[in-house]
């Protein structure tokens, strides 16, 4: 009798744990991972982030070298890995591309693309603008010896980020960071929006990626779709609409 009482107090104890355990998991916050892009660093999204966290949600800005693909995946992936539940995972133009390979991770849950590109697994960079004429301001860029990426300051507040203040414009020349060209010719190995929700910004004033071709990809990936008169960075001009964005995917998410 002594016997098959300890073993039901230890059954008994052994459920309350795991709904204990289940309910600690259902109150693990969903994080936002934010993935900058090229001619930029994380503070890129400095104005977006107090809007997330105002309603309470947890942000995490990822810091990528732009040395190439494989370089900035990897440092996304241990940021979403450092988080403990659900991840939102966002990213701005080349952070797109980043985004696509590393949100194939189970913690991921939606993506949003801010005026980004999203490639088709085994597709570059480089590759998805085929068929469309250059943006303005790719002429624009130059090359180091290296083989690193700049945009300079004038062609930065025309082409970039025309829609911002000219001393804005200025700290964001100061603050960019240099992409190396090949980069753009990696491919990535899968596209994490075949298996996942994915919300779309087109900037319909982008003059670095083509609006058309912005347009077509959210259509591809099936995103539920924000149009802003913006120029590249929306983040920046408009950031409480993207900022709107950004929670709807939180939310949605959050539901599941």
């Amino acid at each position: 009798m002594l016997n098959r009482t300890l073993a039901s107090l230890a059954i008994a104890a052994l459920g309350f744990t795991a709904a204990t355990g289940a309910s600690a998991a259902d109150k693990v916050p969903t994080t936002v991972v934010i993935v900058h892009g090229a001619f930029a660093d994380g503070s890129d999204w400095a104005k977006v982030i107090p809007f997330l966290q105002a309603k309470g949600v947890k942000v995490q800005a990822v810091q990528n070298g732009l040395n190439s693909l494989a370089d900035d995946v990897a440092t996304t992936r241990r940021a979403i890995d450092n988080q403990p539940g659900k991840v939102v995972l966002v990213g701005h133009s080349w952070g797109g591309t980043v985004i696509t390979e590393a949100g194939a991770n189970d913690k991921v849950k939606a993506l949003v693309y801010v005026a980004a590109f999203a490639p088709d697994a085994g597709q570059s960079t480089e590759e998805v603008g085929k068929g469309y004429p250059p943006a303005p301001g790719i002429a624009k860029l130059m090359a180091d010896k290296d083989g690193y990426l700049t945009l300079p300051p004038e062609a930065l507040a025309a082409n970039f980020a025309q829609d911002v203040p000219a001393a804005q414009a200025r700290v964001m020349a100061a603050t960019q960071g240099p992409i190396q060209a090949k980069a753009f010719g990696e491919k990535t190995t899968v596209a994490a929006w075949t298996t996942r929700p994915s919300w779309f910004i087109v900037s319909e004033n982008d003059r670095m990626i083509p609006p058309a071709l912005e347009r077509e990809m959210a259509k591809k990936i099936g995103a539920k779709v924000t149009q802003l008169p913006t120029s590249h960075v929306p983040q920046q001009s408009r950031p409480a609409d993207v900022a709107k964005v950004i929670l709807d995917a939180v939310q949605t998410v959050q539901r599941q």
